[in-house]
């Protein structure tokens, strides 16, 4: 990237545009997660409509996972991440006219484009290459917490503002929906413009690596590289991680008998461990090792889901709090450091777009299956017992990813 390398206060800005971008740019497809009872009864639409339109989206990002890669490696970073910005703040007006299911589903299939094939390996990219060596475990560790703040700090607004809007302004539920909506589609419009006179325009052809590779070729280069393969799985064992404390809110519920509303509390209160958890690490794989570090956390975030599944059906809330918390602030933590060890792959900043494209395809995959194979064990299972295999299979997969981050050292060290 054409950048400044002896300006840290610029790069450090540059980071902070990519931070609020990638904060901005998913709450607006995922407005369910907080208002999903409201954009039902404001749309007009069921349950089930609303869920086929995220599984297209679901979809869709497998799909671009690898062209998103291959566009990063072609086309300057500052303009993908502005197009995504824009594309998808002007979807939201669209969005934001409530229109038919047909229309529905044709913005959520432009979401799917504007946020994953433009924007999901472009963001990854242009983190990478704006951070130095040793730090990268530090860039996207305030990468992801930053992100996660500024997701909150969003929500939290989003959430009192909705609020005042019924309660003080006695708006109707769709008027307020609505204004939750302006809100985030004029978040996002500001930032296009930011992020495109912000960010370095890293234009492939201005690199010294100018040679136009065969698209072939180019795969194969980094299919054949182990490190990609020992990263992807570090990924892919760290995210499931991750995706396994989607469950605890059920499982606090049915095992535990924790009321609807102390549950929220604790899962909010899980949500704050992000930006904590993901900073640390990064900072901490910087001035200690990475690979040593990532090893240390999946370990421990293994034993502490582990620890959730055996937790007596007597435990006090105190108790089954700290354990959330751990747990939270253990996985975040991996999810802030694991994208670090793409530095270890030694790929050249010509194809790296194209190896994040790759990574993500497999390391992300956990979206399509987990939830099926949660459902199954649960309906095969009920009760406590399908958690326990759920999260005892889920955390045995934790420690194979631990061992793939330390084998990924020994590569490391052995090139050095």
């Amino acid at each position: 990237m054409n950048i400044d390398n002896n300006s840290s206060g610029k790069r450090y800005f540059q980071l902070a545009v990519i931070i609020a971008a990638a904060g901005a740019i998913y709450p607006l497809l995922y407005l369910r997660q907080n208002f999903e009872v409201s954009i039902l009864e404001s749309f007009g639409i069921s349950l089930t409509q609303l869920s086929q339109c995220y599984a297209m989206l679901g979809v869709i990002f497998v799909l671009t996972y690898v062209p998103s890669g291959y566009l990063a490696d072609r086309f300057s970073v500052r303009w993908l991440l502005s197009f995504s910005l824009g594309l998808t703040g002007l979807l939201g007006l669209w969005f934001s006219t409530m229109p038919s299911f047909a229309a529905l589903k044709v913005i959520f299939a432009g979401w799917g484009i504007a946020t994953g094939l433009t924007f999901w390996s472009a963001h990854i990219k242009a983190v990478a290459l704006l951070a130095r060596p040793h730090e990268q475990g530090r860039f996207f560790g305030i990468l992801d917490g930053g992100r996660g703040l500024f997701e909150a700090l969003l929500a939290t607004i989003a959430v009192a503002w909705f609020a005042y809007a019924l309660e003080t302004q006695q708006d109707s539920t769709k008027q307020a929906l609505l204004e939750v909506i302006y809100l985030y589609v004029t978040v996002l419009l500001v930032l296009a413009p930011i992020a495109f006179f912000s960010l370095a325009d890293d234009r492939p052809s201005q690199a010294a690596e100018t040679v136009e590779g065969n698209f072939v070729a180019d795969l194969w280069q980094v299919l054949r590289r182990t490190e990609v393969w020992l990263c992807a799985t570090i990924i892919i064992c760290g995210y499931q991680l991750f995706w396994a404390t989607y469950s605890f809110s059920g499982y606090l519920q049915n095992t535990f008998g924790v009321t609807a509303v102390t549950v929220g509390s604790i899962t909010v209160a899980k949500l704050w461990m992000r930006p904590i958890g993901a900073a640390a690490a990064g900072f901490a794989g910087d001035f200690l090792d990475r690979q040593h570090v990532l090893t240390v956390l999946l370990v421990l975030a293994s034993l502490a889901l582990a620890a959730m599944a055996y937790l007596p059906e007597t435990a006090a809330i105190p108790l089954l709090l700290t354990v959330v918390l751990l747990v939270g602030i253990l996985t975040y933590a991996v999810r802030g450091v694991y994208w670090a060890t793409l530095d270890s792959c030694n790929i050249p900043d010509r194809i790296k777009g194209l190896a994040i494209g790759i990574i993500s395809l497999v390391g992300y995959s956990p979206d399509i299956y987990l939830p099926l194979i949660n459902a199954e064990l649960l309906e095969a299972y009920p009760g406590r017992s399908g958690y326990m295999i759920y999260f005892l299979g889920v955390s045995s997969l934790g420690l194979v990813g631990a061992v793939a981050a330390w084998r990924l050292g020994l590569r490391v060290r052995a090139r050095a």
